[in-house]
């Protein structure tokens, strides 16, 4: 496999920056059923060859988590140990090996260390995007495992919102995101490419999300295309927060971080199948995601009733759940939950010195 230089950054209408120093690779072979140690590599291209199941069967997996630099200076990464362990619950789903969650820290940790100086300071509203992706990449007509595999982690600097809303989304009513029995749990490419054309189709009709009710009953609500769901009964002081228990969503960690907040504050918190009638008793609905981390709901439209649903889009629990995890992110409040781990400084000289090492691996053939 041989690597090259990116043509420099690329800024994207979603506030995205490309960040193009260097990424991590790691590969595993069938042969030794091991994952060889985790490399910087400078640039952002790689070769592939097309054969690979990753290309032509969609064997392949990714996550997506964030660092920011501290009130001292300093990076962490939020929640790195929940995503090391959602992706290996992605891999069992998909037929590949299991990324162990020391090799997905190093290789983490590494990939924001060598990217760190595209992190601005921790009063502006920017942040790293960390994209670990595993994927087959074997040459294989076969319709079988691979028995070759990599394992990359990428960074993107985010700057302001990844995504601009209103907060308007409708339901899909003709597209299914997954089946009931299928692999809606596994946070793979096969699962989001189909959904552009639907959440396309919505965004030309004036909607910022696409709403997905289970394929079996159409009854219940999963989650929208690219972020975790959440309702809010509010009741005077009493406060409930809802999310989905299906088994066929991603399992959302920072759906589960505002859960654990809600409780934090004295509220109370339900997993369970959430029924679409119920949708005019929330008083607040969010969007939870990585990318576009906590995101108000104003109204939900399902065309085939052509009912809407309206919601305080800037609500009290909104602001307080939003301050608190931005503030924990940030380090401007404590972090009593433990979740953003300080990341390893920058050791430029040893990640070249390791990138180096790698390409003389690579030119006598060692796995």
């Amino acid at each position: 496999m041989s690597f090259s230089e990116s043509n420099g950054n690329r800024i994207s209408h979603s506030g995205i920056r490309s960040t193009v120093k260097g990424h991590v690779e790691s590969r595993f072979s069938s042969t030794t059923g091991q994952w060889t140690e985790p490399c910087f590599v400078t640039g952002s291209l790689l070769t592939l060859d097309g054969m690979s199941p990753g290309l032509n069967y969609g064997q392949q997996i990714f996550e997506g988590l964030k660092a920011r630099r501290n009130r001292k200076g300093g990076i962490t990464i939020f929640r790195p140990k929940d995503h090391a362990t959602r992706i290996k619950r992605s891999a069992e789903l998909m037929a590949m090996p299991e990324v162990p969650e020391e090799l997905f820290l190093t290789s983490v940790h590494l990939a924001v260390s060598g990217n760190s100086q595209h992190l601005s300071h921790h009063d502006a509203n920017a942040a790293l995007y960390i994209r670990p992706i595993e994927f087959a990449s074997s040459a294989r007509l076969l319709i079988e495992p691979s028995d070759e595999f990599m394992f990359c982690v990428y960074v993107q600097q985010i700057i302001g919102p990844a995504i601009p809303s209103k907060g308007k989304a409708l339901i899909s009513d003709d597209f299914d995101r997954a089946a009931t029995r299928g692999v809606g749990a596994a946070k793979a490419g096969g699962n989001y490419a189909p959904a552009m054309r639907w959440t396309a189709k919505a965004k030309r009709q004036g909607y910022d999300f696409l709403l997905h009710l289970d394929s079996q009953s159409q009854s219940e609500i999963e989650e929208f295309s690219w972020s975790g769901f959440v309702g809010v009964r509010r009741d005077g002081d009493k406060v409930t927060v809802i999310h989905s228990s299906s088994n066929a969503i991603i399992a959302s960690i920072t759906v589960d971080s505002i859960v654990r907040l809600a409780t934090s504050l004295g509220w109370r918190t339900e997993k369970r199948p959430i029924k679409y009638d119920e949708l005019s008793t929330f008083t607040e609905v969010f969007a939870a995601g990585t990318a576009i981390g906590l995101t108000p709901i104003s109204s939900i439209h399902r065309p085939s009733t052509n009912e809407t649903y309206h919601f305080d889009a800037d609500g009290l629990c909104y602001h307080k759940l939003q301050d608190s995890l931005l503030g924990i992110q940030k380090g401007k409040i404590e972090d009593a939950f433990g979740w953003c781990v300080q990341s390893e400084p920058d050791t430029t000289d040893q990640l070249d010195h390791r990138a180096q090492e790698f390409g003389v691996r690579q030119e006598i053939g060692v796995k």
